[in-house]
């Protein structure tokens, strides 16, 4: 690859999204601006009230990634863990991915009706859950949604899917 198209790259990878190459949440955390890092912290200490048992945080797809480890469920699709939830800082916004209510269609709506029900202004997408500002982002609705679905259920709903496709 030449020079030029390398740089073209990772021009391209930083103008779409913020990718860390941390190690550790710490290290995370420290390389963001003040302002979205305290942001992110509040969102992380709620995250790890609501988190079932069974599902450990670590850094993983450049974000703080909370996972069933490949000892509990080593059959995923792609050889990683089973990913329940993420948190992290994009260039435009942070997000909250919330993968443990996209496994169940009334879990979803349930959450984005409560969401609605907020009077915080939703922007989510397939998967995630965009705020610029921690006063727009329910951390109540976040938790509940969290702790909706145990580590068995998300499995069991992982495989249904896995025998749909």
């Amino acid at each position: 690859m030449s020079s030029r198209e390398d740089m073209r790259i990772r021009k391209w990878t930083r103008a779409t999204s913020v990718r860390s190459e941390a190690t550790s949440v710490a290290e995370y955390l420290d390389e963001l601006p003040d302002d979205r890092r305290g942001d992110l912290e509040v969102v992380r200490a709620s995250m790890l009230a609501a988190i079932p048992s069974g599902v450990v945080e670590t850094m993983n797809w450049g974000m703080i990634s909370y996972e069933i480890p490949l000892e509990r469920y080593p059959d995923t699709y792609n050889g990683q863990p089973l990913l329940f939830a993420a948190l992290a800082n994009q260039k435009r916004h942070m997000a909250v991915y919330l993968h443990c209510i996209y496994a169940d269609p009334t879990i979803r709506q349930e959450f984005e009706d409560e969401y609605a029900a907020s009077s915080q202004p939703m922007d989510i997408g397939k998967s995630c859950v965009r705020f610029t500002r921690l006063e727009r982002l329910p951390l109540d609705v976040i938790e509940r949604a969290v702790r909706r679905m145990s580590v068995q259920e998300y499995i069991a709903a992982y495989e249904a899917s896995r025998r749909r496709s």
